[in-house]
């Protein structure tokens, strides 16, 4: 009898340590020592990709371009995604491409799209004006339009607008940023049309990945693409860059953050993140930095990096949306 309770205890402590193993969170997948060795490994097929077009679920609902905002240029549109069966209004996560603010689709992230409707978020991806259309300030108007007007359509999409997060890649990332940080600004709030403008543009939650934080800085500020995003040189419209820069407009209150860069990144250095979480953590705003050796500029195509990012992101919405 004696041997047969050591032989349960054993087995139940296997089974929680086995549970527990399952449940650990992920390490930072390993990295490449330098651009010429992870290129190496694309070709020769050792990095497995994400697939960037999943196909969408049956029991996921899409409500395909719906107009937003009308501009001379073209309709804004966004994409909304969510389960058929949502028990209550859900939290909504809005996802910004990136695409040095001068191309990009809001397509481009298909795969986060589908993968957090399928864990009953609500999901949308927008697009907005680019810098060869109309420069800056008219990319974060739209988005900021865009959260605006998702408020005011929440009862029709099952929405919870009081649960709003924003993500975004590179330019998206900074446009996310904008969004979360410039909430005080009423400069960046543009008229939409059927929008109440007492509708806010605040939102709960931002996620960053590989974003410039900081426009006004030595390296940013001579850059062809930020250039062209503001449609002038430093110095000849220096304020612009400060005004353009998501660190400007830090203070306590704004929303929760979660940083993703990694450290090979060639094109927005990770000192750009590395002096957000220093300036976040002056103001006393919670944030989450993951600065992942060894990866570059959209890191997160990589399949594994992909799921490691998935996993923090959901943390982070559980922590600051709340579970529903």
């Amino acid at each position: 009898m004696k041997k047969l309770f050591i032989i349960i205890a054993l087995l139940f402590g296997r089974i929680f340590f086995l549970s527990a193993e399952e449940h650990k969170p992920p390490e930072p997948p390993k990295g490449y020592a330098n651009m010429t060795l992870l290129k190496a490994a694309y070709f020769l097929h050792l990095l497995k990709l994400a697939d960037k077009k999943p196909s969408i679920p049956s029991e996921i609902i899409e409500y395909k371009d719906i107009t937003y905002k009308q501009t001379k240029s073209r309709p804004l549109k966004l994409d909304i995604y969510r389960l058929k069966t949502l028990p209550r209004p859900a939290p909504v996560l809005v996802f910004i491409h990136g695409g040095a603010w001068k191309k990009g689709d809001k397509s481009d992230y298909m795969r986060y799209l589908v993968d957090f409707a399928e864990r009953g978020y609500v999901t949308a991806t927008l697009s907005y004006r680019f810098s060869q259309e109309a420069p800056f300030p008219a990319a974060v108007k739209d988005v900021k339009c865009a959260i605006r007007w998702i408020k005011a359509h929440a009862r029709e999409y099952f929405i919870n607008p009081e649960k709003i997060a924003v993500i975004g890649g590179s330019a998206g990332g900074h446009l996310a940023m904008m969004i979360g940080y410039s909430s005080d600004s009423p400069e960046f709030e543009d008229e939409c049309a059927g929008v109440d403008s007492t509708i806010s543009s605040r939102v709960q939650a931002v996620v960053n990945f590989y974003g410039p934080s900081n426009l006004a800085s030595d390296y940013a500020r001579k850059q062809p693409n930020v250039i062209k995003f503001i449609s002038k040189p430093a110095d000849e419209a220096f304020q612009n860059y400060i005004k353009a820069s998501p660190i400007t407009y830090l203070t306590k209150d704004d929303p929760p953050t979660l940083i993703f860069h990694g450290t090979i990144d060639e094109l927005v250095p990770v000192e750009q993140s590395d002096s957000l979480k220093a300036a976040l953590d002056r103001v006393g705003v919670a944030a989450e930095y993951h600065k992942l050796k060894g990866w570059p500029h959209t890191m997160d195509l990589a399949l594994k990096v992909n799921k490691y990012c998935q996993y923090y992101m959901n943390a982070f919405f559980k922590k600051y949306l709340g579970p529903e």
